[in-house]
């Protein structure tokens, strides 16, 4: 579906790269998330993929098509994209963003009253979005990327300041788009996010891709999984924890056969924890 190469990216245009060599594939279909700290390159790599940013070196092919430039109106017409920041028409209610949204497109559109009511913003569809609080505005800039029914649907922090109820939402309506073919591409540096979500995974930082796997494969190669055991001693309960290599396991076998054992919980690595691993940096 979406294939990149070789894909460099200087907003300066003096040889200092915001990206630098990044290849990756997309399949029809899947949620492939980026994952990075703040400047990684993350919502560069997306700008340049949605058309919103010039394709400088490096090849794009979309279903087997070479873009030469800046994409055409059928591309436009095809894709969605859900801004971090809010882009909506603050004197407009929530209806009329939608709506005038709509008439941007030459194909088929969703009915804005029906998106509204999947966010939860149907009671307020004739509200300036104005009046609206900063989560709602969040909530309809992710409703507007919606309105033109993407088959390609770019998201860059769709769950960023909302409420778990609301988050759990979005991550709902992006798991149904996924479900009726759409294929996403998913910018965040919420790694929970983009392990619950993401088919697989690449790691960006300082503009180049530092690994790519699904989050499974990603914890077995590189993470450590284990065995924190609660036994009682004295009437205390105390707390050690096993790996699940080699001489580990037989530790493991000896301590539960000594100790008046409470609880044993397996624990695997997060993504965070694997991705500080590889690269070195945290994800602020």
């Amino acid at each position: 579906m979406i294939e990149v190469k070789n894909l460099f990216y200087s907003y300066e245009k003096n040889g200092e790269y915001a990206v630098e060599d990044v290849s990756f594939k997309i399949e029809s279909g899947e949620i492939f998330g980026f994952l990075g700290p703040s400047g990684a390159g993350k919502s560069t790599t997306q700008g340049i993929l949605a058309g919103l940013l010039e394709l400088q070196k490096g090849e794009i092919i979309i279903d087997g098509q070479h873009r030469h430039g800046m994409p055409d109106k059928a591309y436009f017409n095809r894709i969605g994209v859900g801004f971090e920041i809010p882009n909506v028409y603050k004197k407009l209610s929530g209806i009329d963003n939608l709506t005038f949204h709509s008439r941007l497109y030459d194909g088929e559109t969703e009915d804005p009253m029906k998106i509204l009511e999947w966010l939860g913003l149907a009671e307020h569809a004739k509200q300036k979005a104005n009046s609206y609080s900063k989560g709602m505005k969040q909530r309809l800039g992710f409703a507007r990327s919606l309105v033109n029914k993407p088959d390609i649907w770019f998201l860059d922090e769709p769950t960023m300041g909302l409420d778990p109820n609301t988050a759990n939402s979005i991550k709902r309506i992006v798991r149904n788009k996924q479900a009726e073919g759409t294929t996403i591409f998913l910018t965040t540096h919420n790694m929970f996010v983009a392990d619950e979500l993401c088919d697989r995974i690449a790691f960006i930082v300082d503009g180049k891709i530092a690994a790519l796997d699904t989050p499974k494969n990603l914890k077995l190669k590189y993470g450590q999984h284990t065995v924190t055991v609660e036994y009682a001693v004295e009437g205390k309960l105390k707390e050690e924890t096993f790996g699940m290599d080699g001489n580990d396991k037989v530790k493991l076998q000896q301590f539960i056969g000594d100790h008046d054992i409470k609880t044993i919980h397996s624990g695997e690595p997060t993504l965070e924890e694997i991705f500080i691993k590889l690269t070195g940096r945290g994800l602020e």
